[in-house]
């Protein structure tokens, strides 16, 4: 385009077309017909809006260039500006009227406005727009020009013909119909309220001849339904664009409150032949659409003789280039497909496009397969005791166990158990400390061919008596149980001693009859239960998740090849024995030859006693929630050579830029406790510019699927199936939330299943899972999985709650009820039968709760409570309440003043004063575990978890040490 056409503002706001004869051209012709079009439409004449230049393109060819304003000049006034042209040039030629229609004075546009003003209120109030987008290929800056820059297909004529006369069929323009196409295209990525900004001609009727910027664009939204036949679906889109055309003279801003935009522009224009010009022939060359892109995809249609052409352009940072031509593919695959078959529903419309997409997309859908073989977990720990007996399997601060010894304690368990009868099918309760002892009962459970079911022993009373109920366990070992049978060296035998001191759950004397010997001590199998964990559960009843030998036993191999873990290797072993993250830190070491390094409760809840735990130990495998890895950083940790695990809970780019260069490996991993722990990982690389959740470990497949149960397409967004080896048995004794979440697998072997995760997930070009978040009430925070409904149900059990709600807001989890309830009472009566975890920091009282068109709760309309409070200082008579109320002059002083540090220390606040609630002050189920931390190793005193939710002030906590310390 010729600079001398344009002026300051640059080609991006003007239009451009042109317009080459071929043949003897009268020039002045010409001349006096461009002169007589200018005439007819005076705003062309106004500054620098419009220019145009003849040029000579050959020996009998000439070409004139004309650009255009887009203040004056619209792509239909292209259509207007050559017909007038024509029409004025045959005039002047032929010595002729040029025949063209009184064009009525051009009036204001404002009567039209508040005609239809009130139509247009109602209609944007009933059309919200979903300004959200899920299209294919990873978000994020891209670099390369190749993959900002515009995108041209080009379809056959013969197609262009297939769908105008399908259009006319099933009763809609060819404009509605390619609308229609790619809405069902972006449906089948996700979006299920799809929009594209169109635009819409905005002449009155008589002035369709007339040149100007005479258009708007609006948002239209759709709401196709996957059984819907694409036909029906288009005359519903029919039906929509005639409503919006309505509306159209009114701008959205004049409604009031506006539409979204719409993430998606789609320009569509029909070209028609170039009229007659007599003596020469002509034909018209509509220049590129150079207006900004401002939209995260822009789509321009254009309708001509020949085909359809369709030039995709996208920002930089909003698509790759794959993802593009993955879309611009999909889309000609819709077109081409429903010219033959247009009653198919949405859903199953073919996307995939190419052979070798629809190849990449099975093979990452099976993950890879790997020869297991069919052993157990005390199968595969003989052979490393056979190999390394003297070798450390377990330490626990200054005392430890060789792999002869562990073996001898577990055995010793595993005899004293199968003396009671406990075998295959059976249930084992475990309460343990985490000691040296703890992996010794898991593995004596084991080795009796029995399931370990673990209890935590800081949950509530409650909630372990329901569990243990609930899962019929035939018994339940505690600490003084695993230390006389860990610590007696007696022979099997009618001699064995029962333990001395049973646990509160067990069964009557667990161990009093005479022991077989180890040789009788029958194996469990690959298909028998290894362990049961139970979860949260949505219905306020804790749900116990059943894991066989076999699943166990691939996740272990699996983690073994993808961690490099081998003899001499050391495991921090952190979790909770109830927390299913535990399962590999226990197990992976001494199935490979390595060392389990206990940390003890305190230890794992202080950064700075975890890190030096870490260092003095010399561990080189450790997993921790991204939490878990914050608060590590934070205390100055750093260790080059270890490889660093994650999991639990969404690594956040910016954690794994800070935690990377720490550690010599980082590993992201993903998997729910019904897939045996982790089912997909990714390697966190040096410079990560990206974090997803990987690919599937071996033997493990996974599925991103369509409502209908069909893949989504690379790119698009769909749920989260699993499948393989490591998915569990089943819930215990669940039957009918077995038939919910363990579907049938379409795509496995006969009769194998899948399990519906609940998440939803896109697949990447490179095979990899980019995590998108949750479809029910279940959240993740701080690692721990939380079904918000079983908070909600305990809250409508306190007296004075009439209803109730939970959510996550920022890193706290809150409470909201109607009702007149004490936050204080609130927190106690929860922290009386839900884990520490899942009491709510935050309670926010509300008049009623907030619910959705369809009258259900609005969760994402719920308030954010305020901000915890700004600790305040302590002003004399406080401190001196505080003083006496915690036990006397003097050593009463000195517990509040230490509490006091401690809170301070935790919370990083100056000052906390006597009375300051902790849970105002931003405390949670974390700072929780700290504060005892500190309190135990300052104080010497191990303070009940429900004593922070009795008494959580400085003043109130330091009684109750105060109390504890003076106890014989």
């Amino acid at each position: 385009m010729p600079d001398e056409l344009l002026d300051e503002d640059g080609a991006e706001h003007y239009l451009s077309f042109s317009v080459l004869f071929h043949g003897d051209l009268d020039t002045a012709a010409l001349d006096r017909a461009r002169g007589a079009v200018l005439r007819r439409h005076p705003v062309l004449t106004r500054g620098r809006l419009f220019r145009s230049v003849l040029q000579p393109a050959g020996p009998r060819a000439h070409r004139l260039l004309v650009v255009a304003s887009r203040r004056v000049f619209d792509e239909r006034s292209v259509d207007v500006f050559v017909s007038d042209l024509a029409a004025s040039y045959r005039a002047q030629v032929l010595r002729v009227d040029p025949g063209l229609p009184e064009l009525p004075p051009a009036g204001s546009e404002e009567p039209r406005i508040t005609a239809a003003l009130p139509l247009a209120r109602r209609y944007w109030a009933d059309h919200p727009v979903d300004g959200e987008l899920r299209l294919p290929g990873p978000s994020g800056a891209v670099r390369g020009a190749r993959d900002g820059g515009p995108l041209e297909v080009r379809t056959a004529g013969r197609l262009r013909d297939a769908l105008h006369d399908v259009a006319e069929r099933i009763g809609v323009t060819p404009f509605v119909l390619l609308v229609a196409s790619v809405h069902a295209v972006l449906f089948r990525y996700g979006n299920t309220a799809p929009a594209t900004a169109l635009d819409f001609d905005t002449r009155a009727p008589g002035e369709h001849a007339r040149i100007g910027a005479l258009v708007t664009e609006l948002p239209f939204s759709s709401a196709p339904r996957g059984g819907t036949a694409f036909a029906e679906f288009a005359r519903q889109v029919g039906a929509g664009l005639r409503a919006l055309h309505r509306v159209r003279d009114v701008p959205p801003a004049r409604v009031g409150e506006e539409p979204g935009p719409a993430p998606v522009r789609l320009a569509y224009r029909r070209w028609a032949s170039a009229p007659r010009f007599p003596g020469v022939v002509a034909t018209v060359d509509r220049g590129p659409r150079a207006v900004p892109v401002r939209h995260a995809l822009d789509i321009a249609v254009l309708d001509g003789p020949d085909g359809i052409e369709a030039t995709f352009r996208h920002p930089p940072a909003s698509l790759t280039g794959d993802g593009v031509r993955g879309i611009a593919r999909h889309w000609l695959s819709v077109l081409s497909h429903v010219t033959t078959a247009p009653d198919t529903v949405l859903a199953g419309l073919p996307l995939p496009g190419p052979e070798e997409e629809e190849n990449r997309l099975l093979a990452a859908r099976h993950g890879t397969a790997a020869g297991r073989p069919r052993v157990t977990v005390p199968e595969l720990f003989a052979e490393q005791v056979a190999r390394r007996p003297d070798a450390v399997a377990v330490v626990h601060e200054d005392r430890r166990l060789t792999y002869a010894e562990l073996d001898a304690a577990a055995t010793r368990v595993a005899g004293r158990l199968r003396g009671k009868g406990v075998g295959p099918g059976d249930l084992v309760a475990l309460r343990a400390g985490r000691t040296e002892l703890l992996p010794a009962g898991l593995l004596g459970v084991l080795k009796a061919g029995a399931a370990y079911l673990p209890l935590d022993p800081e949950y509530p009373a409650e909630r372990l008596e329901f569990i243990v109920a609930d899962s019929r366990a035939a018994c339940e070992l505690g600490d003084a149980d695993l230390a006389a049978a860990v610590e007696d060296p007696a022979p099997f035998g009618p001699t064995t001693a029962p333990p001395t001191a049973p646990s509160a759950f067990m069964t009557p004397s667990a161990f009093p009859s005479p022991s077989p010997s180890p040789s009788v001590l029958p194996s469990a199998s690959p298909d028998d239960l290894a362990y049961v964990i139970y979860t949260s559960g949505s219905t306020g009843r804790p749900k116990g998740v059943r894991i066989e030998h076999g699943s166990l036993v691939s996740l272990l191999l699996s983690m073994r090849d993808l961690l490099d873990s081998r003899p001499g290797d050391r495991w921090l072993a952190a979790a909770s024995a109830a927390f299913d993250m535990s399962v590999p830190e226990f197990f992976l070491p001494l199935v490979t030859g390595g060392t389990v390094v206990m940390a003890d409760g305190t230890r794992t809840r202080d950064g700075a006693a975890l890190r030096e735990l870490v260092d003095r130990a010399q561990v080189t495998h450790m997993q921790a929630t991204p939490t878990g890895w914050a608060m590590l950083l934070d205390a100055g940790f750093t260790g080059p050579g270890i490889t660093a695990v994650t999991g639990g809970e969404a690594l956040p780019l910016a954690l794994a830029r800070r935690l990377r260069p720490r550690v010599g490996r980082l590993v992201n991993l993903y998997g729910p406790t019904e897939a045996t722990v982790w089912s997909t990982a990714d390697e966190i690389g040096p410079d990560p510019e990206r974090v997803t959740i990987g690919r599937p470990l071996a033997n493990t497949r996974a599925y991103v699927l369509d409502g209908r149960l069909s893949p989504v397409p690379v790119g698009g967004s769909g749920d989260l199936y699993l499948a393989g080896a490591g998915l569990a048995r089943g819930y215990l004794g669940r039957p009918e939330l077995d038939r919910e979440r363990f579907l049938p697998d379409p795509f496995g072997p006969p009769g194998s299943r899948m399990y519906r995760t609940g998440d939803r997930a896109r697949r990447l070009d490179d095979g990899r899972l980019d995590f998108l978040g949750r479809t029910d009430g279940q959240v993740k925070l701080r690692g721990y999985r939380i079904e918000l409904g079983e908070i909600e149900s305990r809250l409508l059990a306190v007296p004075g709650v009439v209803q109730a709600a939970a959510a996550v807001r920022g890193d706290r989890l809150v409470g909201y009820v109607v009702g007149g309830a004490d936050p204080g009472d609130l927190r106690r009566a929860l922290a009386a039968s839900l884990p520490a975890y899942m009491v709510p920091q935050a309670f926010v009282a509300l008049g009623s709760l907030p619910v959705t068109a369809h009258g259900k709760l609005d969760r994402q309309a719920l308030p954010s409570p305020p901000e915890p409070a700004p600790a305040a200082g302590a002003d004399g008579a406080d401190q001196a309440d505080g003083a006496a109320g915690a036990g006397g002059a003097g050593r009463g002083e000195d517990v509040v003043e230490s509490v006091r540090r401690i809170w301070c220390e935790v919370l990083q606040v100056p000052e906390v004063g006597d009375t300051e609630d902790l849970f105002d002050l931003g405390g949670h189920s974390v700072t929780v575990a700290r504060i005892s931390a500190r309190i135990l190793d300052r104080l010497g005193v191990e303070v009940p978890l429900h004593a922070f939710f009795d008494a959580p002030t400085v003043q109130g906590l330091a009684t109750v040490v105060a109390g504890l310390r003076t106890r014989p």
